[in-house]
């Protein structure tokens, strides 16, 4: 068992601590505000600072929102780097750019620790039953270092190379998943205009090509109306703005994704950024001036 340091206790990192301590891990983490009950009843204990939980820990795992995130935890006033012992292993499992993720590699190695990028997916669901897929960058060797603890809180864990690799890869998903909420949407909001009963719509898509998990998760919570935050549309819209970045430095055209993009803006535009993605139907209701589900 080794001694885990979890920096980033949000709607993801609570339950992928949790899996860590069932599995008889001993975890610290940064002191932020009250520490949840059932993580303190597990035996989690705070510290002052990420460079004090570097210090203890033989692997780091930060789950943060954003690139700058990862970058004060890991470089800041009082982070990783001024508490990191030769061989300690950081993993970060926040979605963040990828060049970025390469620096901090290098910085790490140079530091004497190693690094590897691990982004996942599968929402709060898939972190709730250990089930999310990590999508992971790094040498052959700390990969296979970092696999054990992967594989405690994923179940589907693939090297995808070098660091960034696991970035890259995260990116792609969020393509991926942003377009496919999209036509879920619209193909909900289609019929439902034209007059069907959306539920039974999506049942019988379920069973035939369009069937999806998204149209699964997300179509239930369109029809249901409950978006409550598994993915908030402003964490998606980090993303595709790494998506669309990256897209302009490779000179590609990624047009569903940047027409996503602002359909999410405009869900934020009116007060939705922390709604679920899955929210991104309420922008496509605005413009057909129709609620999905209304007679």
């Amino acid at each position: 068992m080794s001694k885990i340091g979890f920096i980033g206790l949000g709607i993801m990192g609570r339950p992928m601590a949790g899996h860590l301590l069932d599995a008889g891990h001993e975890v610290v983490t940064v002191k932020r505000g009250t520490l949840e009950e059932s993580l303190a009843s597990r035996g989690l204990r705070e510290l002052d600072s990420p460079a004090a939980v570097a210090a203890e820990a033989a692997v780091i795992i930060t789950m943060v929102p954003d690139t700058p995130d990862v970058e004060e935890v890991l470089f800041g006033e009082g982070g990783v780097i001024e508490g990191l012992t030769p061989g300690t292993l950081v993993i970060d499992m926040s979605s963040i750019a990828p060049i970025a993720t390469q620096d901090f590699a290098r910085r790490i190695h140079e530091a004497g620790g190693e690094y590897v990028d691990a982004p996942v997916s599968g929402g709060e669901g898939g972190a709730i039953n250990a089930a999310l897929t990590i999508m992971v960058g790094g040498t052959e060797a700390g990969v296979e270092r970092a696999r054990p603890i992967l594989e405690v809180m994923g179940k589907t864990i693939t090297h995808i190379g070098g660091h960034g690799a696991g970035q890259i890869c995260k990116v792609a998903n969020q393509i991926v998943v942003a377009l496919t909420i999209e036509a879920v949407a619209e193909g909900l909001l289609f019929a439902s205009k034209a007059g069907a009963d959306v539920a039974r719509v999506r049942e019988s898509l379920l069973g035939g090509l369009a069937q999806s998990k998204i149209l699964d998760v997300h179509g239930a919570r369109m029809i249901e109306r409950t978006f409550d935050p598994g993915f908030k549309i402003k964490l998606h819209q980090k993303d595709l703005n790494l998506a669309l970045e990256g897209a302009r430095s490779l000179g590609l055209a990624l047009p569903g994704t940047a027409n996503a993009q602002q359909l999410f803006q405009a869900c934020a535009a009116h007060g939705g950024a922390d709604w679920d993605h899955a929210g991104i139907l309420r922008a496509l209701e605005t413009l057909a001036d129709h609620e999905v589900g209304q007679a």
